[in-house]
């Protein structure tokens, strides 16, 4: 998904996670900013390139985020990434129909590594 340096925002209020893809980015040669808000996420997207969004915990409502930012209008080019649980295949579907570019379970082979 990422060839060339970009600048992601991930919304993953999940430390473990979080630091598992922050050093997956790092290490494939991205910038990351990590945001635990949803308000937040807004405010920090103009100058980015990817939103990475944890599907994983309903209370943080990541595919209505990403409804409500795209019927806005997302800054231009911001493609999204959205993380599941292998097991939540509702939580994939609902992404999808939402828009998101990419839709990938945090059991993926490769996540903790510089593949993402």
């Amino acid at each position: 998904m990422l060839e060339d340096m970009a600048h992601v925002l991930a919304f993953i209020p999940d430390l473990l996670f979080g630091s598992r893809v922050q050093a997956a980015l790092l290490a494939a040669g991205h910038e990351i900013e990590l945001v635990s808000d949803a308000d937040a996420v807004a405010d920090r997207l103009a100058d980015k390139d990817v939103l990475v969004v944890d599907l994983t915990d309903e209370r943080l409502r990541g595919v209505e985020l990403v409804e409500s930012l795209s019927a806005k209008g997302l800054p231009g080019g911001v493609r999204t990434l959205g993380f599941y649980s292998h097991v939540d295949v509702e939580a994939r579907v609902s992404a999808e129909r939402a828009g998101f570019d990419l839709v990938q379970s945090q059991a993926a082979r490769g996540i903790g590594r510089s593949s993402i």
